[in-house]
């Protein structure tokens, strides 16, 4: 998980922004694995800009996920929720493809893959 950030937030609103945002991004389930997608590994990246704008890149498990054309929407709405953004953009990006690799180990525990 990487946050970019821009030089001219203030560094201690940075950090409570980006805590919000994952709790955020937290609340939100996979229908088909019981994961919220942030611990699953669907969140590349989250770019924190100016003015409060944030610009997610996520995947998703298949490019053939049932959720494909929701989930993103999902994401966006809940993000632009959090107390500080005012703007979200959710881009879905399949480079690198998702594997089991990037689920964290909690959810690997809960999946019974450890």
């Amino acid at each position: 998980m990487i946050f970019s950030n821009t030089e001219n937030m203030d560094k201690e609103f940075k950090k409570q922004l980006e805590a919000s945002i994952i709790a955020a991004l937290k609340e939100i389930y996979d229908p088909e694995i019981p994961v919220d997608i942030f611990e699953l590994g669907l969140i590349y990246e989250v770019k924190i800009k100016d003015e409060g704008k944030v610009e997610i890149d996520m995947t998703l498990t298949s490019p053939n996920c049932p959720v494909a054309e929701s989930l993103p929407k999902d994401v966006k709405d809940k993000v632009e929720c959090v107390e500080g953004v005012n703007e979200c953009a959710v881009n879905i990006v399949f480079d690198p493809p998702w594997s089991k690799d990037m689920m964290s180990e909690e959810a690997q525990l809960e999946l019974g893959f450890l």
